[in-house]
């Protein structure tokens, strides 16, 4: 019994901890700042890409 308890207490902590960890991304906007940061690595990447024209 005791080994179920410590498994719901271990399965709480982590589901809670996820919620704060995808709150505090969706609060600080961290998600967008990211992709900002990223944003001219990806562009010289997609500007290497080949491109056909279909006219």
């Amino acid at each position: 019994m005791k080994k179920l308890l410590n498994l719901c207490v271990k399965l709480v902590c982590i589901a809670v901890g996820l919620f704060v960890g995808t709150f505090a991304i969706y609060f600080f906007n961290l998600d967008m700042k990211l992709l900002a940061f990223l944003e001219p690595y990806l562009d010289k990447v997609y500007d290497l890409r080949e491109r056909h024209p279909k006219v």
